[in-house]
């Protein structure tokens, strides 16, 4: 082995170089280039049909790249997917184990098809069972568990063998505050114990809380990467948030911040409540000024950072939750 590539196996968990997956005249992953240490969570933000999911299935080895090269582990991600895939496991966006079987059941079959002799399968299920706080559901159908027990199921079954390598695909996708913490913390526990993770989401805390570094992907293509602080001062010095005491004068408000600030005014979900780019601090109050000669009532107001929300809006031209056609799949 080279010096190179076992520079390579102890530094980076992915190395990949212009990734390309066509299907039919729909080019779902244009040109990716990755760059993923060991040991980190790596967050890939981006909306429906932006390319995030087949991304992962290549790197997974579950779809053949169209074009581009990658490195799992120093390993050629074309002619050494054996390799690649004895230190890696997939959590999809959906759950991947049997409803009819119980938890014990579920986690039992997977660590006997894994190698596992009868008795430390045993002994293996009921250890995940109690890191995951399943113990008292051990003995039930999966089909009967709530939303958030069925995505820690799954992600333990996921680890029975604990991987090198965890993609996690939207692994909080409709889960209650309450559930998505759990799976939050499951995570960080995970990449405490050295394991790498490629997390995908849609939402934009997720990956403000757990990823050390994030690509923000759109129609197929990498547009920015960094640390959230990194990508937040990207786009501006700070924000400007704004919430009136009268929602129906916020196109009014609008019209006033944006003659005086020169820039797009953004509504927010809240009625009352709008934002904006502001590169100079003092201009921003000017501009509170100007609504207050206007007899327009600011209930708060914030002048901070931007959010991963408001970087999202001013890379894409769209908000996050907007959604775009989904990925075609083969």
């Amino acid at each position: 082995m080279s010096d190179k590539n076992q520079i390579r196996q102890t530094t980076m968990a992915i190395e990949a170089k212009g990734l390309v997956k066509v299907f039919g005249k729909h080019r779902a992953v244009d040109g990716v280039d990755l760059s993923i240490p060991q040991g980190t969570v790596y967050g890939f933000l981006g909306p429906n049909g932006a390319g995030k999911t087949t991304t992962i299935r290549m790197l997974a080895t579950l779809l053949q790249p169209d074009a581009g090269e990658a490195l799992i582990f120093g390993h050629d991600l074309n002619s050494e997917t054996e390799e690649i895939k004895s230190r890696i496991s997939l959590t999809g966006q959906y759950a991947s184990i049997d409803e009819d079987l119980t938890g014990i059941e579920n986690l039992v079959l997977i660590a006997r098809l894994m190698g596992y002799p009868r008795r430390q399968a045993k002994n293996r299920a009921y250890e995940l069972l109690s890191a995951f706080n399943l113990e008292d559901a051990s003995k039930r159908q999966v089909k009967n568990y709530s939303g958030g027990m069925r995505r820690r199921i799954d992600i333990a079954a996921s680890i029975v063998v604990t991987p090198d390598l965890l993609f996690l695909d939207e692994p909080t996708t409709g889960l209650d505050p309450r559930s998505r913490n759990q799976v939050w913390d499951i995570i960080r526990t995970l990449v405490s114990a050295g394991t790498t993770v490629l997390l995908t989401t849609q939402y934009l805390e997720e990956a403000d809380q757990l990823a050390d570094r994030i690509a923000v992907i759109n129609q197929g293509k990498i547009i920015a990467e960094g640390t959230s602080s990194e990508l937040k001062s990207s786009v501006g010095t700070g924000t400007l948030n704004v919430t009136l005491v009268d929602p129906q004068e916020r196109e009014k408000a609008i019209d006033v911040l944006a003659s005086k600030l020169a820039v797009s005014i953004h509504p927010a979900s809240d009625p009352a409540s709008l934002t904006a780019q502001v590169a100079d601090p003092s201009l921003g109050a000017e501009a509170l000024g100007e609504l207050a000669k206007e007899n327009i009532d600011v209930s708060t107001f914030s002048l901070g950072q931007p959010s991963l929300d408001e970087v999202f809006l001013t890379l894409t031209g769209q908000p996050m939750d907007e959604k775009e056609e989904e990925e075609v799949k083969p």
